[in-house]
């Protein structure tokens, strides 16, 4: 049977990346933003308006669905008052939700949860995490709130740890980071279609021989990168010094004001 997918964040960059391609994969979607989707629906999709502040409203697009991709919320670094309302409490809406009916979420969590650690050193997810950011904060919630609701509810989760995802590499931090269109395609059905997941959290990240991140939990979901940023060559190092020492570049400098 045709699986049912909500995607939340369905209007943002990545949505409308990933919407045609799930859908064409077979999928039938839900798509839902707090903003109208501004392409053609995809072919057998529903989009459904809703603020994630709206517990209400986010019951109701959870409803009936057979797992969550959940892409909503801010992107980027702002301020902390409306990371929380769109990253934190929308986030713990999602998950409620999904408590109560049951749905595997498939979070899109961020690298910059981890990006204070200097550029060069090889992670893993046992790595205590390391917020550059009031927006990195929120990824890091998120992880842990899926943990949480694993380990007391059952309920199963994906955390995908996003690199820099773009249809190529564009700056010497991303021959590191980058997370190909085909690749992220290929992690988010395997995180669906895994038998089992428990709470796993995985780096959204090509096979890119530079890589900055090693063990995860991608076997246990059968997630296999198959592009590779080092075909790219070099490639240009913008930025000050800060955003070149740690592996969460710009957002790591973005309000940097220690001295050393």
């Amino acid at each position: 049977m045709q699986k049912h997918i909500l995607l939340t964040g369905a209007s943002g960059t990545l949505g409308r990346v990933v919407a045609p391609r799930l859908s064409a994969a077979g999928y039938r979607l839900r798509l839902s933003d707090v903003k109208p989707f501004p392409d053609p629906i995809p072919e057998g999709a529903s989009f459904v308006q809703a603020d994630l502040a709206d517990g209400a409203a986010v019951s109701g697009i959870v409803a009936g669905a057979d797992a969550i991709i959940h892409f909503g919320g801010i992107s980027a670094e702002q301020p902390f008052r409306p990371v929380i309302e769109a990253n934190i409490l929308g986030l713990t809406h999602i998950f409620e939700a999904a408590r109560q009916g049951g749905q595997r979420v498939v979070f899109a969590s961020s690298n910059h949860a981890i990006g204070y650690y200097e550029r060069g050193r090889t992670l893993d997810t046992r790595d205590p995490m390391r917020p550059d950011g009031y927006y990195g904060l929120s990824k890091a919630y998120g992880e842990l709130l899926g943990r949480m609701m694993f380990d007391k509810h059952g309920l199963e989760s994906v955390h995908v740890r996003i690199g820099s995802c773009l249809p190529a590499p564009t700056e010497a931090r991303h021959l590191s980071t980058w997370l190909s269109h085909d690749d992220l395609e290929r992690l988010l059905i395997a995180a669906i279609e895994a038998p089992e997941t428990g709470h796993a959290i995985v780096w959204g990240v090509s096979a890119n021989a530079a890589s900055w991140w090693g063990e995860d939990d991608a076997a246990r979901i059968g997630y296999v990168p198959q592009d590779d940023a080092s075909r790219f060559g070099l490639l240009p190092e913008p930025g000050d010094a800060i955003a070149q020492r740690f592996q969460g570049g710009a957002f790591a400098s973005d309000g940097y004001s220690r001295d050393d």
